[in-house]
């Protein structure tokens, strides 16, 4: 993993209107790196922005307010429609469901030319034929995949064509956003194995979003821990497993089961009372205070501060400060 940064995350919001004056912050104020042929890996309950924050940095949505600085280029600031289509051409996205995200009236081949089409149109039909063919057999595919349709493969296979599909345009840059939680979990480690066989072959950046954080942590060089739409924690995956900060992390950390059966009689889990406070309505002080089992007074009035509490080990919380 390289010390250059690829892409940088200065101040990020993104608001969405609900209603006549309602306003729901999806994204509330997050600033992070990301480094050159590393995986981050980004995690939190359902509803927390995860997704929103995928989107928005592949220039699916636009921000509300703050930066995203590509190669220390401003993605969202008077960026010409050239320019535009140069860096979503670098940057591509894996989506969650590979059921929904393929067109059931294109064939495999017709899936994966697309980003061929718009981005090499002086690209003949044999050249795309051959690149196509190529692709597959990288995502574990064949040249008899390709004038099929998307119902005739499995869950595994659909998400393979739609990590070809991200492949074709050669990107630097990756969004994997929950790409194996409709899988089956024995077709689950094949697809992240690919994905990290696909990285050292090459030179990818991920930006891997997910739930289950046992297979984070098997992929990720670094974790982000998202709480309603704030980052709480970041940290290397081996310093956030060992020495979680956040009370939110370590709630987290302690539902994931563990392989031997006595160890998982013994521990005791971490069981977060209450819900989710609504995006639409957001608490003063701590959005955690509400369910933190370690919540002081300076909680529920306070917001804590963003920082650096051990070398590369960033926390917002009142019992850091």
């Amino acid at each position: 993993m390289s010390q250059d940064v690829l892409i940088e995350v200065k101040d990020l919001e993104k608001h969405f209107k609900v209603g006549k004056n309602g306003v729901l912050r999806a994204i509330d104020g997050l600033s992070f790196s990301i480094y050159k042929g590393e995986t981050l890996g980004l995690v939190g309950e359902s509803g927390c922005g995860k997704s929103t924050v995928g989107r928005t940095m592949v220039q699916l949505y636009s921000p509300t307010k703050g930066e995203i600085l590509y190669n220390q280029e401003n993605l969202h600031r008077n960026q010409s429609k050239a320019n535009k289509k140069k860096n979503s051409k670098k940057m591509q996205m894996i989506f969650q469901d590979p059921y929904s995200s393929l067109n059931p009236r294109l064939t495999v081949e017709e899936i994966i030319s697309e980003g061929l089409l718009i981005h090499h149109p002086a690209m003949s039909k044999v050249e795309r034929q051959s690149k196509v063919i190529d692709i597959l057999e990288k995502v574990g595919l064949n040249q008899k995949h390709a004038s099929r349709y998307p119902h005739e493969f499995s869950g595994g296979q659909r998400q393979r064509i739609g990590i070809a599909r991200a492949l074709a345009v050669n990107p630097e840059f990756i969004v994997a956003d929950e790409p194996i939680a409709a899988l089956d979990v024995s077709i689950q480690a094949q697809i992240v194995n690919l994905l990290k066989q696909l990285q050292e072959e090459q030179g990818l950046t991920y930006l891997f979003i997910a739930h289950d954080l046992s297979m984070v942590k098997h992929i990720s060089d670094r974790i982000a821990v998202m709480y309603l739409g704030k980052m709480v924690e970041l940290a290397d995956s081996e310093t956030l497993y060992e020495k979680p900060l956040h009370p939110y992390t370590e709630a987290l950390l302690s539902a994931i089961p563990l392989p031997d059966p006595n160890l998982e009689r013994q521990r005791e889990r971490i069981i977060l009372k209450g819900d989710v406070p609504s995006p639409t309505n957001i608490p003063a002080g701590c959005r955690f205070c509400s369910r933190c089992p370690k919540a002081m007074d300076i909680c529920s009035v306070k917001e804590p501060t963003w920082q650096e509490v051990e070398p590369n080990h960033f926390v917002a919380c009142h019992l850091f400060e």
